[in-house]
C-alpha cells in the first residue's frame, strides 16, 4: 500500500487519482499507523517551503518520516513542494530548516529574462545518474511544471535538469530517496509510467 502523506497542504486528490488510475492501492492519511504501515510513501504539495515545515512539525509528521525513511529505508518520492522539503534548508517565507534528506538549498530563481514563475510543460535532460523513475521513458520528455524555486544540490544526486534560463535539478535520487520538482500526476501518460515506475520498486 502507498500512503500520500496529508500535512494539510496542497490538493492531493489529483495525485490519488493518478495511482489510482494505474491500479495502485493508495491512501490519503496522516495518521502514524498509516504511515508506518505503507509500503511506499508520497509527499506531494503546492504552497511555500516554511510553511510546509510547520505543518509537519505540527502533526508531528517530521520526525515520523525521518524514522521511516532514514532508519526503515522505506520508498518515499517527492512531488514539487514535497522534493523541496527533502532538502537541508529553504528560503521561501524566510530561512527554514527542511527535513534534511539531502543535503541541498532551496532558492529562488534569480533571472534576466524569464518570469520568476516556471509554469507549464518543460523537458528533461537526465544526468548521467541513471534514475529508476525514468524506466520506459525517453530523455526530452515533457513534464508540467509550476514553481518559482528550485532545488540546489551540494551532493551530487541529481538525476535530471531543466533548462530554463539557466539549468536546474528537476529530479533527484538518493537509495530509497526519490523527487521531481514537476508534477507527474498532471504529465498525461510520461507521468503515469513514472508513479508506475515508483509503485514497482522493491520496497
Amino acid at each position: 500500500m502507498i500512503c500520500i502523506v496529508d500535512y494539510h497542504l496542497g490538493n492531493f486528490k489529483s495525485v490519488l487519482k493518478a495511482f489510482e488510475k494505474i491500479n495502485q492501492e493508495v491512501i490519503v492519511s496522516s495518521k502514524k499507523e498509516d504511515i508506518k504501515r505503507a509500503s511506499k510513501l508520497v509527499l506531494p504539495g503546492v504552497g511555500s517551503f516554511r510553511q510546509g515545515m510547520e505543518n509537519l512539525k505540527k502533526l508531528s509528521l517530521d520526525e515520523l518520516l525521518k524514522e521511516c525513511v532514514l532508519k526503515d529505508k522505506k520508498p518515499i518520492l517527492g512531488i514539487c513542494l514535497g522534493m523541496q522539503l527533502f532538502a537541508s534548508k529553504g528560503y521561501e517565507g524566510g530561512e527554514c530548516e527542511g527535513l534534511d534528506f539531502v543535503r541541498a538549498k532551496v532558492l529562488k530563481f534569480n533571472l534576466s529574462k524569464e518570469k520568476v514563475l516556471h509554469s507549464g510543460w518543460d523537458n528533461l535532460q537526465f544526468s548521467n545518474k541513471k534514475s529508476k523513475l525514468y524506466n520506459g521513458i525517453l530523455e526530452k520528455s515533457d513534464f508540467y511544471f509550476v514553481h518559482s524555486y528550485y532545488v540546489e544540490c551540494l551532493e551530487s544526486v541529481e538525476t535530471s535538469f531543466c533548462e530554463y534560463e539557466k539549468p536546474f535539478c528537476a529530479s533527484f535520487e538518493k537509495d530509497n530517496i526519490f523527487a521531481v520538482q514537476f508534477h507527474p500526476e498532471k504529465s498525461q501518460n510520461v507521468g503515469l509510467r513514472l508513479l508506475e515506475n515508483f509503485a514497482n520498486l522493491k520496497a
